[in-house]
């Protein structure tokens, strides 16, 4: 029977697969010294597979259930609500029942306990599955336990909780329910704690939600909660709600709302020195654990009692670095409209041609521009350039550095010893050459190279190839560092900051520049753009495949055009155009 039930001090987070996300948390926080966890017991997995073989006929709508669309809301509420009628109907073995209520004994029969579901795929790293399955306070009694035991069980399959899986691509069958037990506290405040501030993502506020009596008001949207900022151990925002209700314990089991005395209602949950010492605590298990956290807390007497601990899932990863210094990154794809996470070869082929070094997080890549931004040379180069060409981000610089997180330096390095934008170069560069030709030239090379590749890789296979690879990559990346092609680059671009600033000046003409710049020679986007309208005037007078192509849906349509009243052409245009083009993307970098 002991592998059915585990006290929460023999826990750690390591046995997520025995007690759930929340189970190993909580298990783990209960060693932490100087953090209180209420005592209890976890129901083990083992427990729960126990339970469900009682039930092989779930296999067939366990079936149906994988088969569903995460969106066929009417399907996973009739199904779910199925599963859960059955299980919450189906008798707990005498050997589980027994391990359950043995724990229960110590504290007497009408003690009250809080029961709450801990699945195997909650609290996760980057899915917390938060307010999917069932919690219930203030269970009285060892049959109440049970039967509440049960329910958390049946509550893997809520209408919510399927949908969730659904679409994070979850297995069901994979998928098992835990559940803790704990002994039930009954605080004059409660709450929620992030250690990094929800809304900004900046890691080091943390935000404070705090109410009168049980978090239940909080969280089902009863009472607005006071609201705290605390950065570096000092409040920095704070905004006292008007809180009407408490959700309090029933003497008779179970909780229920009570009205807040007029005089109470305007006064804060916390004192202000309350609030700092539940972010220190929270600081503590943020360290502990390794990542910020959504702390659920409870405060009895002067004890803050901590009753979930989950990561939060919501922030946007930051690239690891080897100091506690702030850092501030530019998105390069955003720079070029590519706000979507690239793959991992596209990642890999972009950081290996890169002229300056781009690190990784949540699938874009960035560059580090915290040395330049050090320097008042740097800032002054940096903000100069971005006002022409990127005014946004421009001012998203500015209000970084007007935070005063950046300790200026006397250096005018840039990042890994680069020359910071706007500082004196230690050579000034060979003059300009200004011969058309150059661009032409530059083009055929880079055709030439790319035919010789071609070429070539056709009889390479295995390590080798990956070796070809990886060395024509270098070789384009030499190609981009050589002096003739970065200055044929920086004379476009000053070119067209120059027609945009003296256009301005002159004419009153905003982004002049965008439109004189369209279809000139070797824009490679603009005779894309043209290629295509050319497809779209194939393919105009025939009605009968413009809608085909509007109703596709697989991917042999070109197949399917040859039936059609100018089928044939069409699809000799399109081809034609992917032949040369196909290789684009929208939004690509």
């Amino acid at each position: 029977m002991r592998g059915y039930v585990l006290g929460l001090q023999e826990i750690d987070r390591t046995q997520a697969a025995i007690v759930g996300g929340k189970g190993a948390h909580l298990g783990e926080l209960a060693r932490l010294e100087g953090i209180r966890v209420p005592a209890g017991f976890c129901v083990t997995t083992d427990a729960f597979r126990r339970f469900m073989a009682g039930a092989p006929w779930l296999d067939d709508p366990l079936d149906r259930l994988s088969g569903l669309s995460h969106d066929d809301r009417e399907a996973i509420g009739a199904l779910g609500a199925e599963l859960r009628e059955a299980l919450e109907a189906l008798a707990i073995p005498d050997e589980l029942a027994a391990a359950i209520t043995g724990p229960l004994a110590r504290l007497g029969p009408q003690a009250a306990w809080a029961v709450r579901s801990s699945a195997t795929a909650e609290d996760l790293p980057t899915a917390s599955f938060a307010g999917q399955h069932e919690t219930y306070l203030d269970v009285v009694g060892p049959a109440a336990v049970l039967e509440h035991v049960r329910r958390c069980w049946a509550s893997l399959f809520t209408e919510r909780a399927v949908t969730y899986r659904l679409r994070g691509g979850f297995d069901h069958r994979k998928i098992h329910m835990a559940v803790v037990v704990q002994q039930m506290v009954h605080p004059q405040a409660s709450g929620v704690l992030f250690t990094a501030d929800p809304v900004t993502s900046n890691r080091k506020v943390a935000a404070v939600e705090a109410g009168f009596g049980l978090g239940e008001a909080l969280v089902s949207g009863l009472v607005d909660a006071d609201t705290y900022r605390v950065r570096d151990g000092e409040i920095v925002a704070k905004a006292i709600a008007t809180k009407h209700l408490a959700v309090h314990a029933s003497p008779a089991g179970g909780t229920q709302p009570r009205p807040i005395e007029p005089e109470r209602q305007q006064q804060p949950a916390l004192t202000d020195a309350q609030v700092v010492r539940l972010v220190q605590l929270g600081r503590q298990i943020e360290a502990h654990l390794g990542r910020p956290q959504d702390i659920e807390w409870a405060l009895v007497g002067d004890d803050f009692h901590v009753l979930q601990s989950r990561p939060i899932t919501t922030l946007f990863p930051v690239p690891a670095v080897d100091d506690q210094d702030p850092h501030v990154y530019l998105s390069v794809g955003h720079q070029q409209m590519m706000t979507d996470p690239l793959k991992p070869l596209g990642l890999s082929v972009f950081q290996r041609t890169a002229l300056r070094p781009m690190v990784e997080a949540g699938g874009r890549l960035f560059v580090d521009i915290t040395r330049i931004l050090a320097s008042p040379a740097g800032r002054a180069g940096l903000l100069e350039v971005m006002g022409r060409s990127d005014p946004l981000t421009r001012d998203a610089v500015q209000t970084i550095l007007e935070r005063g997180d950046l300790v200026p330096s006397p250096t005018s390095e840039g990042p890994r010893g680069a020359p910071a934008a706007g500082a004196p170069a230690a050579e000034a560069p060979p003059p300009l050459e200004t011969d058309p030709a150059i661009v032409t030239e530059l083009i055929e090379r880079s055709q030439a190279a790319i035919a010789a590749s071609r070429r070539d890789i056709q009889a390479k296979s295995g390590a080798a190839l990956l070796d070809f690879i990886l060395a024509d990559i270098q070789q384009l990346r030499q190609s981009l560092l050589e002096p003739r092609s970065h200055r044929v680059i920086m004379a476009a671009m000053e070119a067209y900051g120059w027609l945009g600033e003296r256009l301005w000046a002159w004419l009153g003409e905003k982004n002049a520049a965008d439109t004189l710049t369209r279809s000139i020679p070797h824009d490679v986007t603009a005779k894309m753009g043209l290629a295509l309208l050319g497809v779209a005037d194939v393919i105009r007078p025939h009605p009968d495949v413009v809608a085909a192509l509007r109703r596709v849906e697989g991917e042999d349509f070109l197949d399917e055009l040859a039936a059609l009243e100018g089928g044939p052409e069409a699809r000799a245009a399109i081809e034609a155009f992917l032949d040369e083009y196909g290789m684009r993307c929208v939004g690509e970098i």
